[in-house]
């Protein structure tokens, strides 16, 4: 059992909303952060047709964007006041189509370093009648940038 990780930053739920609130890419996309926790950062993305590829499922860029975003600000949320966060790498498995009314993106910390942090996100397209599937995971690497930044 592993225990809940404790934030460097008591401000830390108000410093990743007031970040992602500037993200005007999130925005376009259509994507909410849904939850903020230690370590921990659920964003949802209601599906609509402009996010779709050729073949009618959600385009893999758009569900790459929300696991990056997810998994950034679950880093942050442990990351010392000022600090900013940076996506310096991530690998990511496409399941399956992602198909459903929304997509969920769930990251969490792994392991949480002086400057670099490990994270999973995972990706669950939820249907109508809120059944979820596994459609992608992504693990990633984020860097803790000290002294303000704009990529917050």
């Amino acid at each position: 059992m592993s225990k809940q990780p404790t934030p460097k930053d008591p401000q830390f739920e108000a410093r990743v909303r007031d970040s992602f609130a500037k993200q005007t890419f999130m925005a376009t996309l259509g994507a909410r952060l849904a939850r903020v926790g230690p370590g921990e950062v659920t964003i949802d993305l209601p599906v609509r047709e402009a996010l779709s590829q050729q073949h009618g499922s959600v385009h893999a860029g758009a569900v790459a964007s929300v696991l990056d975003s997810a998994a950034g600000y679950a880093a942050l949320s442990l990351m010392p006041e000022g600090a900013a966060v940076l996506s310096v790498e991530f690998k990511l498995n496409l399941l399956e189509p992602a198909v459903g009314v929304r997509i969920e993106a769930r990251a969490h910390v792994v392991r949480s370093g002086r400057t670099l942090t490990a994270c999973t996100a995972e990706a669950w397209a939820i249907d109508a009648a809120g059944h979820e599937r596994l459609v992608a995971i992504l693990q990633g690497t984020m860097m803790c940038l000290q002294g303000g930044s704009r990529t917050g």
